[in-house]
């Protein structure tokens, strides 16, 4: 005997009551929905809607300057009893020319010697790019610092072309056995160092010496040459030591004109910082100049502001300060 199911429509299992009142909590839902909407239209036309949300105010954040290509503060070097350099501060901003002159004795090489590493001062810091560095020359010259000296520093044996092409080494990775042993590496520096070379004594007008000696050059194209050994590295910072020695006027001015446009080769940052006793030419070409006297600094400035300072007068004619 079969089990007969009865199936009771749902309506009829919802109580009357219970339907009416969720009609009605249904509608009650819908009016205050219409009645809210009603009541932020008429709030908005009457000007006391919700305020609608301020624009994001953008933060703008101003690039600050580039670090000045080398700082240094507080420089002080002592030999023995004599204070050769003290408390010397200065600055060469990046893409400048910055020149440091005074009277014989003034600390003008002991100055430069430091900044390439060759002394280690007793007190001070010195600041490439922003980051101090103890100062030593391997380390500087990874820095990017290069230096000519106030002699030649050629080496005799070596061809003009072979003498800028070695001051390549310093800014690749070839080690001394690579390039002993002739290896792949090795042999391709080489010859993008020549081929670096050869452009560089065409830009300065001598390369028909490139195989010359250097004791065989006239003294101006040996100068050239020392430049240009010191350029081949692409240095940031290039000290230039008394580079006008020896020199007559008409190489002076071919100088100058060739020190104006040092820092525009490449990408326009390199930095100039030379020592020169000719006053024509450090006043023709720095931008800004700081002038020593018994390892101090008296006076700093543009060109013609060292013009009119008396302390420099002072120094360099012996004359008392004027009044």
């Amino acid at each position: 005997m079969g089990t007969t199911t009865v199936t009771t429509p749902l309506s009829k299992t919802i109580p009357p009551d219970s339907r009416n009142i969720h009609s009605e909590c249904c509608n009650l839902s819908l009016k205050s929905d219409v009645d809210l909407t009603e009541t932020r239209q008429n709030a908005r036309k009457a000007g006391e809607g919700p305020r609608e949300s301020a624009p994001a105010v953008q933060s703008i954040v101003t690039p600050s300057e580039p670090p000045d290509r080398l700082r240094l503060e507080g420089i002080e070097v002592r030999f023995g009893g004599l204070v050769a350099l003290e408390n010397v501060s200065l600055q060469v901003p990046a893409g400048s020319v910055v020149g440091v002159m005074g009277p014989n004795g003034a600390g003008k090489t002991t100055l430069f010697n430091v900044v390439c590493g060759f002394l280690r001062p007793h007190a001070g810091t010195l600041t490439l790019d922003g980051r101090p560095v103890r100062p030593a020359p391997h380390r500087l010259v990874r820095h990017g610092v290069a230096r000519t000296l106030q002699g030649l520093g050629l080496f005799g044996g070596l061809t003009v072309l072979e003498n800028v092409a070695a001051g390549a080494s310093v800014s690749h990775r070839a080690s001394f056995v690579t390039s002993l042993l002739g290896l792949p590496y090795g042999a391709r520096t080489q010859l993008a160092a020549r081929s670096s070379a050869a452009t560089l004594l065409d830009e300065f007008g001598i390369g028909e010496y490139a195989q010359a000696l250097p004791p065989a050059l006239p003294y101006a194209v040996a100068k050239k040459v020392a430049l240009a050994r010191a350029l081949i590295s692409d240095p940031t910072l290039l000290l230039l030591d008394e580079p006008a020695g020896g020199l007559d006027s008409s190489d002076i001015e071919e100088l100058g004109t060739l020190i104006r446009q040092l820092p525009s080769r490449g990408d326009g940052s390199r930095s100039v910082m030379l020592v020169e006793h000719n006053v024509d030419l450090i006043m023709s070409v720095c931008d800004h100049i700081v002038v020593l006297d018994f390892g101090k600094v008296i006076a700093a400035g543009t060109p013609d502001e060292i013009r009119a300072d008396p302390l420099v007068a002072a120094a360099y004619l012996g004359g008392k300060e004027a009044a």
